[in-house]
């Protein structure tokens, strides 16, 4: 049984995930953004950034490059004579950002609102571990090792933040390998993503196209 602390954490988080899934404050900059994503001119390279050849987004793939550098470097942080591997770590997990954002922006391009609203408050974390691993690595290169260890750990908090956003996008919305299909499970195939058959302001498929239970 879970105490009453994770009970009452587990219902302020998805409370919050609650609200940011309605809120549509942000929806016009949400549609601008996808739309001009959609409209890049990226051919064949847009179905490798979205996993097509794997059958499932290459975003989630991409991701352990940074992840597993900077985890690695704070886990060095509490080591002796490890400042240089630590540096190092950060700077390749800061190299390896691009890649997973490009094709995270690709993933996110074509969700529907509740997802793209949650997409976007993932994104804003990342950003904000971003930052914090660039000053952490910058406080590194000038000597300054201890702001560096305390950046990194900014950094991982707000990679759980982040990877907590992305899980409840994946699994709890399940936005699978391309979002603009929708599983039928009467026929146990994709069938194509259609706006005008979700529910009004919902950003869910029809009744029909869901899964049976809560």
């Amino acid at each position: 049984m879970n105490s009453p602390t994770v009970d009452t954490a587990s219902a302020y988080w998805l409370k919050t995930l609650d609200r940011i899934e309605r809120t549509t404050v942000a929806d016009p900059a949400i549609r601008v953004l996808q739309r001009g994503i959609r409209s890049l001119p990226l051919g064949g390279m847009r179905d490798l950034l979205r996993g097509r050849p794997l059958g499932h987004p290459v975003h989630p793939v991409l991701v352990q490059v940074p992840i597993g550098c900077w985890l690695s470097a704070s886990v060095l942080d509490f080591m002796p004579g490890t400042h240089h591997a630590a540096s190092t770590l950060t700077a390749v997990g800061l190299a390896g950002v691009a890649p997973a954002a490009v094709a995270g922006w690709a993933d996110w391009a074509d969700l529907p609102p509740e997802q793209a609203r949650v997409g976007l408050a993932h994104a804003a974390s990342n950003v904000a571990a971003v930052a914090c691993c660039t000053a952490s690595l910058t406080a590194r290169l000038r000597g300054h090792s201890a702001k560096g260890r305390l950046w990194a750990l900014g950094g991982m908090a707000a990679v759980a933040v982040s990877g907590a956003l992305g899980g409840h996008v994946a699994y709890r919305q399940a936005v699978g390998a391309h979002a603009r299909t929708v599983r039928d499970p009467l026929r146990a195939r994709s069938v194509p993503f259609d706006e005008d058959r979700m529910e009004p302001n919902s950003g869910r498929p029809p009744p029909s196209l869901r899964r049976a239970g809560p």
